[in-house]
């Protein structure tokens, strides 16, 4: 009888790859990672011609004659017609015993249990990953990768620039392996290691002197009314409001840390408007020192007494203001007929040319034509009359007049009648109290 045997090679694998190979006659079952044994009884049509049976084995099969007790095809019925009934029972022949020896996939080893378990290349030092890769196991195999920080190009580990990549919001600096970040002034970076946040310098460390307003990864520096920011941006100094403009005030501005305030001159008050200077009227509250012959005269600023009117000879006293000077009289003959006394105030550096009095005759005569002039007192050309009608005069003010001063000018009006051969004049001796202020 002939005995045929089909049976291959255990698995083989080529060292140092990590892919699991199986020989013919096995089959790699991809859910445990093994190599199984081919029925090729099954897989194969027509395995085993003639009188010879199919018998599976171990990475092979096997054709045995059919009356052969000791293998049996296991997909033959014991009562199939097709087989002769077996033979009356004998010796048994002594055939040898076949054994199927334990074979494991690549990436696996027998271990003392006689079970196949994972062979750790990274452990053993039997892998082929480059110096500058870590070795990872795997089940079966092993992996070579890089270390965080780094990325793997052509076998080397290159380290990563995070930077490149916009890891940090703010500032990076990139180091092998890893990155550092922070972050502008103003700004402290997260729990995170990457973000930033505004730090707010008002409530952790005020750094002004006075108003801090925060700002974006930054701040502000203000100061209170009154004060104006130095060019260090931080403190506060007082400001000169006095030295801005010269009409915050009526008459003195004084200034104070933070403000100013207006004074008003002796014989002036404060208006509630807090800038403007009103006269008082010592004459009219009766604050003077005038004796009972004297008359009280205000003016801005003060006051003044004026003595009685006094005429001297050869004038005569009509009333209080009025002297004179008889037709009869020959000291009369080349003096004004009439002197009136009349006077009034102005304040300093009034404007000009400025109408400041007028003048003009009680009567009129037939044939009568009058002349008005200045006689006296206008030494400085600051005055002039201007005749503004037939029987009137304007005294005009032509320059600036400064006080205090006192001015006394003879206004004196002519009377010329043709008809009547006739010439004589009347004086109006005014008295000008020019004030200290120009309020």
């Amino acid at each position: 009888r002939i005995l045929t045997a089909f049976t291959l090679a255990v698995c083989l694998s080529s060292p140092g790859k990590a892919q699991q190979q199986c020989t013919n006659g096995f089959d790699l079952d991809r859910a445990s990672g093994q190599c199984l044994d081919i029925d090729e009884c099954r897989t194969i049509p027509e395995a085993c011609r003639g009188d010879m049976v199919c018998v599976n084995q171990n990475g092979g099969y096997l054709c045995v004659p059919r009356t052969n007790p000791v293998y049996r095809s296991p997909y033959l019925s014991p009562y199939s017609n097709v087989y002769p009934p077996p033979p009356a029972p004998g010796p048994v022949p002594n055939y040898p015993t076949v054994t199927r020896p334990l074979i494991c996939r690549f990436g696996f080893q027998l271990d003392e249990n006689n079970q196949c378990a994972d062979v750790d290349e990274c452990a053993s030092d039997s892998h082929q990953c480059n110096p500058t890769q870590i070795c990872i196991n795997t089940e079966g195999g092993y992996t070579c990768s890089c270390t965080e920080g780094y990325w793997l190009l052509e076998g080397q580990c290159l380290d990563i620039d995070e930077c490149r990549y916009g890891y940090c919001q703010q500032l990076c600096a990139n180091v092998p392996g890893s990155y550092s970040c922070t972050c502008n002034p103003g700004f402290t970076l997260n729990d995170d290691g990457r973000s930033c946040q505004d730090v707010n310098e008002c409530t952790s460390e005020n750094p002004c002197t006075q108003t801090c307003v925060n700002t974006y990864g930054s701040f502000l520096c203000r100061c209170e009314p009154g004060y104006e920011l130095e060019a260090d941006g931080v403190n506060c100094s007082d400001m000169d409001e006095c030295s801005f403009s010269e009409f915050l005030c009526q008459h003195e501005c004084v200034n104070s840390p933070g403000s100013y305030y207006c004074t008003c001159p002796s014989g002036y008050n404060l208006l509630d408007d807090s800038r403007s200077c009103q006269d008082i009227n010592e004459c009219e509250i009766r604050n003077f020192t005038c004796t009972s012959q004297q008359t009280c005269f205000n003016i801005p600023g003060e006051y003044k007494c004026l003595d009685p009117v006094r005429c001297e000879e050869p004038y005569l006293q009509i009333n209080e203001n009025r002297c004179m000077c008889p037709a009869e009289n020959p000291g009369c003959r080349d003096q004004p007929f009439t002197i009136l006394y009349r006077v009034m105030d102005m304040v300093s550096g009034r404007s000009v040319p400025s109408d400041i009095f007028q003048m003009q005759a009680t009567t009129r005569y037939p044939g009568a034509y009058y002349i008005f002039q200045i006689k006296s007192g206008n030494e400085g050309r600051e005055f002039y009359m201007r005749q503004t009608g037939p029987i009137s005069a304007t005294l005009v003010m032509t320059r600036p007049v400064k006080g205090p001063r006192t001015i006394e000018l003879d206004l004196e009006m002519i009377t010329v009648n043709t008809v009547i051969n006739f010439r004589g004049s009347s004086v109006i001796r005014l008295r000008i109290f020019v004030s200290q202020y120009s309020f």
